[in-house]
């Protein structure tokens, strides 16, 4: 269900809802994922994993394996490029740590979590690698784990990694600690802000470790031929990166890796490391034949990057007539056994809903013994919500105010400055507030036993990064559209359609195709709510070069200068003569005549990012019997922009809703003592199914965004945001518990009605 609040419109093209392109394909089976990829010499890899969560490896002996009959190769981490120390520069992807990412890949001298990848083997069938890792002797020296961001920041704890020393306020300290990086932002004056306060409330809150739950588990395979060039098939979000991280890894130049990206089964941010390609590369140049790695589900869980578990502590003031006047929050968010939480993220989000001049917070990044985590859809703002929109909801409450009319008197909006610094230019913030005020929802009555309602609200700045893309006419009068953004949740629709937009032709008149590495310029990642903005805005500029090539031969057919063509929908006009016209078809029909070939190229680094504001009202039933939680209705409003595709946009406010809802009340991982995970299947590991789920109703409130030609923002990564807060509020509606560690189980409520009864 879904309703749409937008600006008056004159275009043809965007804002209807076209059927998918690459539907049939992917409804029929025809669609190929990375594990399709066949081939006739193809050999299958497995990898060997560590049992222990933190251990020193003290020897790797693959003798007894190598005998085995029917394997071809393996390889350990020495079989990789030695990594520079420190920070070096990895491909177009700037800098990184690529003794973290080699060592992640394949561990080096420790194992830092359960699922480490330690070796792995190509033989002639799966079945054989699988049984041949079995005969790969490896001594470790275990060590004791540490699982938590509290227990790793303790003086006591037991360090990670020898050589890494803190970062504090940009500083490096000297001091060598499970703290990679402090970071500190700060606005005005956060300790005279609570001095003007009235009502100030301070909460200590934690999340799980949870994972982004895509369908597809990943998949790579690899052939280094005999020139020493690379080509890898993989499910990925980022082909470019693949390529970068595949090559410095196996230690050759990127223009010897070609990757071509095969059909996503999901990602959601989970898909951007590289976990198989540079293992099945080498193992492909050891055995003279190309070579697919599949990882299991269970592989999956144990091993591939999950989102942050956290420790929060954040207090917040506000006067009596519901001002806010200073926020002040202690951030520490598990970066898993490498550096790299999202907790920076986190803390540029979290107080961006509203205009608070006082504000300070300190931003831990913390390695503990699990998988290196990895972006999950906003990654660092869900939790920071979840602490910032719980304080929020206990200060109207004690100030008896209405939550959404809080929330407006205190929106941020456009010159308004956010703790990070950055200056707002045109946002949606305040519409979307006064439409949720507004919505069927929030007019409605909560009836019935154990139930309440509850509401949050979530902020995500969005990215732009560089896109590229190439349209080629065709005779026909169709054109070819080819990038390189890997489509996920139908980029190839919201990219060719805003191309028809620019051409004056029909979206199926646009035949787009997502390509590999060498066939277009570089392009950045399928994420952070980029591609409709950036690789959008490529496809504009290559639609306009296009058409200004166009002009230029019909010009040439009615001999008079470039200036005098007009064009508008699809037809060239003659400005001094409006009886010479011809249409985008019969043009296109006389290239051959005019010149040949028209290919119109775009090429952009936008930097008019729009940020994302959203909204959500929800209504919970709660057992108290079972302590189980239902969402009984759900509704998301949020800001596209312009909703290039509205379809498209609800259903990435819904899902992300769902996995939201997820996080909030079922999904979590457990850990044993020894840091073994102890529910690393789909069967163990909860996430809700349709059977769990309400109608989840969107409404989409259009600010277009003045740094886009179409007004575009992107929509994925901010519904995601507030369903952990809001759906907290709400079982605090119903029951008077609040909950400020998540996930909501039945088992935590159960014991909070039970405390709350004594």
């Amino acid at each position: 269900m879904a309703t749409q609040t937008k600006p008056v419109s004159q275009y043809k093209v965007i804002g209807t809802r076209p059927i998918r392109p690459d539907g049939i394909e992917k409804v029929t089976g025809k669609a190929k994922f990375a594990a399709d990829y066949q081939d006739s010499t193809l050999l299958h890899g497995k990898v060997l994993r560590s049992p222990h969560a933190h251990a020193n490896i003290k020897s790797i002996n693959i003798d007894k394996a190598l005998k085995y009959p029917g394997v071809k190769a393996i390889i350990t981490s020495k079989d990789f490029a030695e990594p520079p120390k420190g920070l070096t520069t990895i491909g177009e992807g700037g800098s990184a740590n690529l003794q973290f990412i080699s060592a992640n890949v394949l561990a080096r001298e420790k194992v830092l979590y359960k699922g480490h990848a330690i070796a792995a083997i190509a033989a002639t069938s799966p079945h054989i690698a699988e049984e041949a890792l079995d005969l790969i002797e490896v001594e470790y020296e275990v060590l004791k784990p540490v699982l938590t961001a509290q227990e790793a920041m303790k003086e006591d704890a037991p360090i990670l990694h020898k050589t890494m020393t803190t970062t504090s306020g940009g500083q490096d300290t000297g001091t060598n600690s499970n703290i990679p990086t402090h970071t500190i932002y700060t606005i005005g004056d956060a300790e005279k802000g609570f001095e003007e306060a009235d009502v100030i409330i301070e909460r200590e809150f934690t999340t799980s470790t949870v994972h982004q739950g895509y369908i597809e588990p990943h998949a790579s395979s690899a052939m280094w031929d005999a020139k020493g060039d690379i080509t890898v098939w993989t499910s990925t979000q980022t082909t470019f990166g693949v390529r970068s991280t595949t090559a410095a890894v196996v230690g050759v130049p990127v223009s010897k890796v070609r990757v071509i990206p095969m059909e996503i089964g999901g990602g959601f941010g989970g898909k951007i490391p590289a976990y198989l390609d540079p293992v099945a590369a080498v193992l492909s140049k050891k055995s003279g034949k190309p070579v697919k790695v599949i990882m299991s589900r269970a592989d999956v869980l144990e091993a591939s990057g999950p989102g942050a578990g956290t420790y929060m502590k954040v207090k917040i003031g506000a006067t009596k007539d519901g001002r806010m006047v200073a926020g002040r929050g202690l951030l520490a968010f598990e970066a898993g056994a490498f550096p790299g939480s999202p907790v920076t993220a986190g803390a540029m989000c979290m107080f961006s809903c509203y205009n608070l001049e006082n504000a300070m917070i300190d931003a831990y990044d913390v390695v503990v013994n699990k998988p290196k985590t990895t972006a999950y859809r906003a990654p660092g703002a869900p939790q920071a919500a979840f602490a910032v929109e719980t304080i929020v909801d206990e200060i109207c409450e004690k100030l008896e105010l209405d939550p959404l009319e809080f929330r407006l008197k205190n929106a941020s909006k456009e010159g308004d400055r956010r703790v990070d610094g950055v200056v707002f230019n045109k946002v949606g913030n305040v519409e979307v507030l006064k439409a949720a005020k507004a919505s069927p929802h929030y007019k409605s009555k909560v009836k019935g036993k154990n139930r309440g309602r509850g509401v949050a609200s979530g902020f995500w700045f969005n990215a732009g990064l560089q896109s590229s893309v190439n349209i080629s006419v065709n005779p026909d009068g169709t054109v070819s559209l080819v990038e390189g953004s890997v489509d996920i949740g139908g980029t190839r629709a919201s990219i060719s359609m805003q191309a028809a937009e620019v051409l004056g032709l029909k979206v199926e008149d646009v035949h787009t195709t997502v390509v590999d590495t060498d066939s277009i310029g570089f392009t950045g990642v399928t994420g952070g709510s980029r591609t409709a903005f950036a690789t959008g805005y490529a496809a504009y500029e290559a639609a306009n070069d296009v058409v200004e090539q166009m002009k230029s031969r019909a010009a040439m057919i009615w001999e008079t200068s470039n200036e005098d063509v007009a064009y508008e929908t699809d037809i060239f006009t003659r400005k001094s003569n409006s009886d010479q016209n011809i249409t985008f078809k019969e043009l296109s029909g006389k290239l051959h005549e005019t010149g040949g070939p028209i290919v119109g190229k775009g090429i952009v680094t936008p930097r008019g990012v729009g940020p994302a504001f959203a909204h959500h009202i929800v209504d919970v039933e709660v057992d108290t019997d079972t302590g189980k939680v239902d969402v009984i209705r759900y509704t998301a409003l949020q800001d596209p922009g312009t909703a290039i595709h509205p379809s498209y946009v609800e259903g990435q406010i819904q899902g992300a809703v769902a996995q939201g809802i997820g996080w909030a009340i079922n999904e979590e991982y457990y850990y044993n003592a020894e840091g073994g995970l102890v529910n690393a299947s789909l069967l163990d590991y909860r996430m809700p199914t349709a059977l769990d789920l309400p109608m989840l109703e969107t409404i989409l409130v259009e600010v277009p965004n003045p740094g886009h030609p179409f007004g575009v923002r992107g929509v994925g990564e901010v519904p995601i945001v507030p369903p952990l807060a809001a759906i907290a509020n709400a079982v605090y509606d119903a029951i008077g518990v609040r909950f400020y560690n998540l996930p909501m189980n039945p088992g935590r409520v159960l014991e909070a009605i039970w405390e709350q009864k004594l």
